[in-house]
């Protein structure tokens, strides 16, 4: 079982791992959001780096623990943990998946709590979909996880129309808890995205 990333010799291992060669374009556009002074976590180098075949786009990432922070299904958080089970119970390889946020910045310091995106950072964070995608050649498909997440379907279409787009509801525990159906739709949406994959 992988660790958590919860300790700091765990986070310095996948710093270590960010050096690998499957990370190097996404290490170059990570850098660039840097550049610009947004605080962004970085790429899990466990999952597929730019040979992943399915992109999980999630909301935005949360400011919890220390840095270095990184985008991933091992972070101690209770969505990522429900985000990890259903991963796993699909059965969607994790070298075939790449995760990361429509809004790719950390909330401010002073967030109390990891608020929705305002109109305006969705749109920044849209902005940088083509982008981002031209990082990820072996690309196949998009699952979009949510509703701000869904708002980039337009955008692929656009810029990767070739890619096939799926939509499920946010695997919050917060959400789910609301409603028994959206865990149903979310294990069946990624039953449907492991099938087509094994034809990808």
């Amino acid at each position: 079982m992988t660790a958590p990333v919860s300790s700091q010799v765990e986070r310095t291992a996948r710093l270590t791992a960010c050096g690998e060669v499957h990370m190097a374009r996404l290490n170059l556009y990570w850098w660039s959001l840097r550049s610009r002074g947004w605080d962004v976590p970085h790429f899990d180098p466990l999952d597929g780096g730019s040979d992943a075949k399915l992109l999980v786009l999630l909301e935005r990432p949360a400011r919890r623990g220390t840095a270095p922070r990184f985008v991933s299904r091992d972070n101690p958080s209770p969505t990522q943990r429900s985000l990890r089970r259903f991963l796993s119970e699909a059965g969607i390889e994790r070298k075939t998946t790449v995760l990361w946020n429509l809004v790719p910045w950390l909330p401010p310091i002073s967030s109390k709590r990891n608020l929705s995106p305002r109109r305006a950072e969705i749109e920044g964070g849209l902005v940088e979909i083509p982008r981002f995608l031209n990082c990820l050649p072996h690309l196949r498909g998009v699952l979009l996880a949510g509703r701000t997440a869904a708002c980039a379907a337009p955008v692929v279409a656009e810029c990767r129309p070739e890619l096939t787009v799926f939509r499920m509801p946010h695997p919050s525990p917060i959400l789910l808890a609301t409603d028994p159906r959206y865990a149903t739709t979310i294990a069946d949406t990624l039953t449907r995205v492991a099938q087509f994959l094994e034809f990808r």
